[in-house]
């Protein structure tokens, strides 16, 4: 369910440059000094986080990085909280965002976005062999652990569960795992990465929501020859297997569309 992709920005050569050969894209006066600044939290596992090193990784970090070496330009990450972002790059602190921006229609009314590079879905988590549920009807008296402020509770309630209150994810799969509880709904990349470091965890995907959230790079309206350029380097990364391979070593299958 991807929207349509812009039209690739062929980039003028200059110099060595990155993959592709579509190198010196400052020279269209997309990015300053070659230089694409990108904003992004760096607290947010397994998109932006810092490994044990304290190097700055995850699978947002790498599209990126993959994206500039596409356009043939150097890149800057700034991490910025997350309640900060949308200001930054309003001030021109940054070139674009990559932090599992959603595309919704409030925020397409002031940001140009790029086609997404990450599509996700609500998804039923039960315990490994569990077949009572198949779909979301199947969840009417069973009982889910959810955060209480999150929309998945309201999915939950909406779907006839009773709701056991939970802190995040963690305290969830924990009751699912040892039996407190029948269901957990959730993000289906969170599922994905927590199955990919715990392969034996006895938890499965039973459902998965028919609507997707889709994220993408962000840009301020002006900025539209950038948000073509990324576009351009989204659909060479996508032919060539970069993101699909990304999306393995993160999630153990292809997230991007």
């Amino acid at each position: 369910a991807l929207s349509a992709t812009a039209p690739a920005l062929v980039l003028a050569a200059c110099g060595d440059g990155g993959g592709g050969g579509d190198a010196g894209g400052d020279d269209l006066g997309l990015v300053s000094d070659g230089t694409l600044t990108v904003a992004t939290e760096g607290t947010y596992r397994p998109f932006t986080f810092h490994d044990a090193s304290g190097e700055l990784v995850g699978y947002d970090v790498e599209v990126a990085e993959a994206v500039a070496e596409e356009l043939g330009l150097e890149i800057s990450f700034q991490e910025t909280q997350w309640d900060a972002i949308f200001a930054g790059l309003d001030a021109g602190r940054f070139d674009t965002v990559a932090n599992q921006v959603s595309i919704t229609p409030e925020r397409e009314e002031k940001y140009t976005f790029t086609q997404p590079y990450t599509v996700s879905r609500g998804v039923v988590v039960v315990a490994e062999g569990d077949t009572s549920v198949s779909s979301f009807a199947d969840l009417e008296g069973k009982t889910a652990a959810q955060s209480l402020t999150s929309n998945w509770r309201t999915l939950a309630e909406e779907s006839g569960a009773q709701i056991e209150g939970v802190e995040g994810w963690a305290q969830s799969v924990d009751l699912l795992e040892t039996g407190r509880v029948d269901v957990t709904i959730n993000d289906s990349l969170t599922v994905l990465d927590y199955l990919n470091e715990h392969e034996d965890a006895p938890i499965e995907i039973a459902a998965e929501t028919e609507e997707t959230s889709e994220s993408a790079f962000a840009v301020t309206p002006e900025r539209e020859a950038l948000a073509t350029a990324i576009d351009g380097a989204l659909d060479t990364l996508r032919a060539d297997g970069t993101l699909a391979e990304l999306s393995e070593k993160y999630f153990g299958e292809d997230v991007t569309e």
